[in-house]
């Protein structure tokens, strides 16, 4: 389930693969973008790259404007916005197309 993007595409499925990495002890990272947003569409290609960098990491792509109710559920209001889950539970955020901080972030969390 690593090294690639997984585009969500409603709630359920969100559920279902935060509760699967939760049962493997994997992290989350989840990309809250829309369409229309030009500095999503600057980072989706180091997101990309970041997936292949860290195999047991899942990551997840969650369009605001197609899966609204899991925007709303997470409070999203600004878009890129990162979120970082562990065992179910979210355990840090980044708002905003910030390279490094993602990958400082991603770097904490995956090691521990």
């Amino acid at each position: 389930m690593g090294g690639a993007v997984i585009q969500v595409t409603n709630k359920t499925e969100f559920d279902s693969h935060l509760s699967t990495a939760a049962s493997k002890g994997k992290l989350v990272v989840v990309d809250f973008t829309a369409t229309w947003c030009g500095p999503c569409k600057m980072i989706a290609p180091f997101f990309a790259k970041l997936s292949g960098e860290y195999p047991d990491v899942v990551f997840l792509k969650v369009d605001v404007d197609e899966v609204e109710a899991v925007a709303a559920e997470h409070g999203i209001t600004a878009m890129p916005t990162f979120l970082f889950f562990k065992d179910g539970k979210q355990v840090d955020s980044l708002t905003g197309a910030n390279q490094e901080r993602l990958r400082a972030m991603l770097t904490q969390h995956a090691q521990s």
